[in-house]
């Protein structure tokens, strides 16, 4: 043999390695493969068909469920209660076992759980515990701490193991205690479809409580199995590593003998050849190997909506159950790390269950849970107010570094439906850099073309934004979910890296063991092959965030996104459920009301010297907005069980603000009530006083009872009505803010007239404006003063409805084709209902289908505002009574003015979105979110619709379009069928929309004066007291907040440094410098400019006008929002200050 080695046998050839010998015969077949039937048989070795005999069979060394091993107690609870642990544990439970049904829907279900153990099980590496209750559940020690979550199902959620502690199994003996509630990780829903209404009356059955033995070398070799397969189908084509995966995994099969325990050893070996030799045995270590810089950030995320197809105590239940199981799977897997929005779910579980809120709280300062979002909910931002979103980030925030001592870093709203473009400004404000979403990803129209960019707000502030290019915030952690981090990457060449956000979501669960095992084999292959992007665990989102920042050059190299990210899906959120929409509106104005007037009543305490700011009532209502702003539930989007909570909350909410008002009033007033007060029509005498919470000067037409005693009144009233019960009285408020007084008729208003010219043909007029309806529609709209027609020529406006059928999506969506099918209403049956001279109107009555729509359009003898050249605007007061189903109801303005631009309030300012459809972005905007205004100018004129409760809005062309109802079916098979009460109003300007009173007039709208009947007015110094707050220099800053200081102590009557905080923000997107006058009855010693969460920036100068009062200039740039905290100190301590009126020292 000697020659084979030693002879070249004359050739040349060199060996880099040594040659297997190539024999020279050949008469076997060859090893020729038919790719696509190996990929297929894969399929086969677990579960199925074959799992007799397939690795399925071999999963369980041991499994017994009889009651000498297994012994089972139920207590089932009351209706729909859900006790305590320690309420549950008085009652009385009875015997229970496996197959037994229990429910209906929605009810909790109790078990005591005794558990003995075979003696030579101490043997196995692991014992569980399986329990499936065919619906959620959570184990608890028997002290009351919850220690995991059950999902149960054959769904991919699927999580039935509880892993009994080594102790115990040496002990023979372990006792559990179970929670069970009948409901699925989406709801209940009745016909199997994910969003149908509930089904509430489902029993779950008792599949399984069982005590078993896993084989973990079986369960090893599935997890390897199932990476392998997942590389075999989801990485593209003929690679290497995909082919080196299918042969594998086939050879696995071939290995695998069901009666040969070592069989199952060897073929995990085989697996080697794509992870690398004795992978398992590096553990989490496995991460610290390979490449240094990971293409993939892994980080665990459990996405619990805060009510959608459950209501919120069902959600308070899912917290714990997600939270407990992720903190266990932490114990096991040390690169775990989980990362957890949502304020208020942290405060449930700090308030529902103690136990394990401090687990969590250990970890979180440990850094492996991770608080994230800085926000009370991950809120819709279409709709809550500008300081409604501010106050999502600052109690979110407070309670983040109050609880933990941590403020978050990123913002993170993965799921709400459109992102208003105020919010990078608000973000960077409560102390943020960072931001990630990716509902974007949903859009039915346009793929949006980022995914790493800068986020820039509508008054230029940027935030550092990440899209997942996996397109999810509930990733499988698969093969496929790591590959689409990268090819679905949409600007790799400026950024590529990519957050993969994996768990089980919507209704909670999080990451499973299985999705930790797959993310190391993955990291394992890549560690071997570039076929496969790196992954990494075991940072935050934070560092994710800070990496992208440093390779970008703080953002530089990326693109801009400028302006609202809007969703081009579930455009039909602005406008469900009307209810809700108008209960968030009513709720944020009355909460500012609050808070204004328990300022002032906390700086001059008038007639209660010991009156305290309210602060823990004012912010538990605040939590009750936030918590209704929910993004499935203020949209209008969850199960009807959700808004009968939110209504409740929404009442408390009015009556508690209600109760505040009245308080702080009896603070700066002398005895009074307000109009609506029952014991006012006992009242025989007094002075009506009206409260103005806005900071515009205004004159308002009020409604006075006169009836009983309170007729005495009618010599403050200008009008009354036919009936002689109401009386209208003219309110004036020339100053900002402050008192409003009784007045006659002034020179300069408009007395109004209604004339009937036939018997379908009515005119409603004052000297500025004109509205004609003729045959039920609006066919005119003149601007009296100007002779101009605003009504297209040949077209009419008024009610018009909608064929509202949307693909799927019921309640969220309406859709394009919408626009397609309708039906144009009439005001029928129009009548005189007043005639004026302060306020003249007519009411129509209309019947459509099975539904009555009553309208009074009205219109008074006073201006919008009281800027130079105001009009009137026509109100339409509207009761319903809706009972359609899949129709939409809205008003439409056909207008002579065209602009290719219509404009909405946003939050803190204004947007203008395309009239046309030039691209498919444009077209994709023909439904959209505005608040208090829609407008549509050229120069010269334009005409705004004012809402006081609606959300929804068009102009497509030149039709502006207000929407009213909707009535989809499902989740919510009743949705807003009943009774509705809104306005909406018709404000023609002269002037384009820049120049004009919109925005004030819109504000003035949605703010009634606060009226009340003074007894006596002798002993009253708040009306002869300055307004506290005004602004001089410049119409487009708006004052929005008053109220005491974050950090004030509320406590001590006599507080050492008390503060007041004012929120305001340039409204018309230009520059501003104004002055800030302070009145000088208020005690003021310094002025801070502060961020949302009032740490301080700088200190402004405080300077002496010559009124006495004190200013500050206040420079802003466009949609700027500015807070200021001024410091009080105790009267007539204060230092002197320099003179606002300086003589500037000419240049050298």
């Amino acid at each position: 043999m000697a020659h084979h080695h030693g002879h070249h046998h004359g050739h040349g050839h060199s060996h880099g390695a040594e040659a297997a010998e190539y024999p020279k015969l050949n008469f076997g077949p060859g090893a020729k493969w038919i790719k696509h039937l190996t990929k297929d048989r894969l399929g086969t070795f677990n579960g199925g068909h074959f799992s007799d005999v397939n690795l399925s069979s071999v999963l369980f060394t041991h499994r017994i469920d009889n009651q000498e091993h297994v012994k089972l107690e139920v207590w089932s609870a009351p209706g729909l209660s859900k006790p305590s642990f320690e309420e549950a544990l008085k009652q009385k439970f009875k015997p229970a076992k496996k197959g037994e049904s229990f429910g209906p829907s929605w009810t909790n279900h109790w078990w005591k759980v005794s558990l003995t153990i075979p003696s030579y099980w101490e043997q196995y590496e692991r014992v569980q515990f399986e329990f499936d209750p065919g619906c959620e559940a959570m184990v608890f020690t028997t002290d009351g701490t919850p220690l995991q979550g059950i999902t149960g199902g054959y769904g991919g959620d699927r999580r039935v193991e509880h892993i009994i502690p080594r102790s115990a199994v040496k002990a023979g003996k372990y006792e559990i205690i179970i929670e069970s509630s009948c409901n699925g990780m989406f709801g209940v829903p009745w016909n199997g479809d994910t969003i149908a209404p509930p089904d509430m009356n489902r029993y779950f059955q008792l599949a399984s409580a069982d005590l078993v033995v896993p084989n973990q070398e079986a369960w090893g070799l599935l997890w390897d199995f199932q990476t392998l397969r997942e590389l075999t189908d989801s990485l593209p084509g003929n690679t290497s590593l995909q082919n080196k995966a299918l042969t594998t995994a086939n050879a696995i099969m071939n290995a695998f003998e069901k009666g040969d325990p070592s069989s199952i050893t060897e073929a995990r070996k085989l697996a080697y050849e794509v992870f690398g030799d004795d992978w398992a045995k590096k553990g989490e270590k496995i991460y610290d190997e390979g490449p240094e810089k990971a293409q993939i950030w892994g980080i665990g995320h459990c996405h619990i909506d805060t009510a959608w197809l459950w209501p919120y105590r069902v959600t308070q239940q899912k917290v714990a159950r997600s939270w407990s199981t992720q903190v266990d799977l932490m114990e096991r897997y040390p690169e775990h790390r989980f990362t957890c929005s949502q304020a208020q779910q942290y405060k449930w579980l700090e308030q529902l269950y103690p136990p394990l809120f401090d687990r969590v709280k250990e970890k979180i300062l440990d850094g492996k849970f991770h608080p994230v979002g800085g926000s009370w909910v991950e809120n819709d931002s279409n709709m809550p107010s500008g300081e409604a979103l501010a106050r999502q980030f600052i109690f979110g925030q407070r309670y983040f570094e109050s609880r933990f001592g941590v403020r978050c870093k990123t913002a993170w709203l993965p799921d709400s439906f459109g992102l208003t473009g105020a919010l990078p400004q608000l973000i960077r404000l409560a102390d943020m850099d960072y931001f990630f979403t990716q509902k974007l990803s949903w859009n039915n129209i346009n793929v949006f073309p980022h995914s790493t960019f800068n986020w820039v707000g509508i008054d230029g502030t940027q935030v550092l934004c990440h899209m997942t290019p996996v397109d999810t915030y509930t990733a499988q952690a698969t093969v496929g979910d790591i590959n689409k981090g990268v090819t679905n990457h949409k600007n790799l060449e400026s950024s590529d890296i990519s957050l993969l956000v994996f768990g089980n979501g919507d209704g909670g669960g999080g990451p499973l063991a299985k999705m930790l095992e797959n993310l190391r084999r993955i990291r394992a292959t890549g560690n071997h092959s570039r076929d496969i992007p790196p992954v990494n665990m075991g940072h935050s989102v934070d560092e994710f965030f800070d990496v992208v920042a440093k390779d970008s050059d703080a953002g530089t190299k990326l693109p801009n996104w400028s302006g609202e990210l809007y969703l081009e899906f579930h455009r039909g959120t602005y406008t469900s459920h009307g209810s809700i929409k108008k209960g968030n509106r009513k709720s944020e104005i009355l909460l500012r009301d609050v808070e204004i007037l328990a300022t002032f009543a906390s700086l001059y305490k008038y007639h209660q010297t010991d009156y305290v700011y309210p602060n823990g009532r004012i912010n538990d209502a605040w939590e009750k907005v936030l918590l209704n702003q929910f993004h499935d539930v203020l949209p209008g989007s969850a199960i009807g069980m959700v808004y009968d909570d939110a209504e409740k909350l929404y009442a408390e909410v009015r009556k508690e603000g209600e109760a505040l008002i009245e308080e702080a009033f009896k603070a700066i007033f002398p005895p009074s009530i307000s109009l609506a007060d029952p014991t006012f029509k006992l009242k025989k005498a007094g002075t009506l006083v009206g409260y103005n919470t806005t900071f515009f000067p205004r004159r308002d037409i009020i409604e006075v009872p006169l009836t009983g005693a309170a007729s005495r009144l009618r010599s403050q009233v200008v009008q009354a009505s036919k009936d002689g019960t109401v009386g209208l009285a003219l309110m004036d408020c020339a100053t900002q803010g402050g008192l409003s007084y009784g007045t006659g008729m002034y020179a300069d208003c408009k007395p109004v007239s209604v004339t009937r010219l036939g018997e379908d043909h009515f005119v409603l007029k004052n000297a500025s404006v004109r509205l004609t309806i003729t045959g039920g529609r609006i066919t005119s709209l003149l601007d009296v003063a100007l002779d101009r027609e605003l009504i297209s020529e040949g077209e009419t406006g008024g009610l018009v409805i909608f064929d509202d059928r949307p693909n799927y999506w019921d309640a969220w969506d309406v859709e394009v084709h919408h626009l397609e099918k309708f039906n144009k209403l009439r005001f029928s049956n129009l009548s005189v209902a007043a005639e004026g001279p302060l306020r003249a109107s007519l009411k129509s009555e209309i019947k459509y289908g099975q539904s009555t729509i009553s309208v009074v359009i009205s219109l008074d003898a006073v201006s919008a505002s009281l800027k130079k050249n105001s009009r009137s605007f026509f109100r339409f007061d509207a009761e319903v009574d809706w009972h359609e189903r899949h129709e939409f109801l809205k008003f439409e303005l056909p207008l002579d003015i065209h602009n290719d631009n219509a404009t909405y309030e946003t939050q803190f300012g204004h947007v203008q979105r395309p009239t046309h459809k030039n691209t498919t972005w444009d077209i994709a905007k023909f439904e959209v979110c505005g608040h208090k205004y829609a407008d549509l100018s050229e120069y010269g004129y334009g005409v705004a619709i004012l809402s006081e409760s609606k959300y929804g809005f068009s102009c497509r062309g030149n039709v502006l379009r207000i929407s009213l109802l909707r009535a989809a079916t499902a989740p919510d098979a009743e949705q807003d069928q009943g009774k509705h009460e809104f306005s909406w109003a018709v404000l023609p300007h002269q002037g384009h929309f820049l120049e004009s009173d919109v925005p004030i007039a819109a504000t003035l709208f949605n703010s009634p004066l606060h009226v009340r009947l003074l007894e006596n007015t002798d002993e009253a110094p708040l009306l002869k007291t300055k307004p506290g707050f005004s602004i001089e220099g410049a119409p487009n800053v708006f004052l929005e907040t008053v109220k005491r200081g974050l950090d004030d102590d509320f406590s001590a009557h006599d507080v050492a440094s008390p503060s007041v905080v004012l929120r305001l923000y340039e409204a018309y997107g230009g520059h501003a410098q104004v002055k800030f006058k302070i009145a000088g009855d208020i005690p003021v010693v310094k002025a801070v400019a502060t961020n949302l969460l009032e740490d301080e920036v700088e200190e402004l100068n405080l300077l002496q006008t010559e009124d006495s009062s004190l200013a500050v200039k206040l420079k802003f740039h466009g949609f700027e929002v500015k807070t200021i905290k001024l410091v009080l100190g105790k009267p007539g301590s204060l230092p002197k200050r320099d003179s606002w009126v300086t003589i500037e020292k000419p240049r050298a």
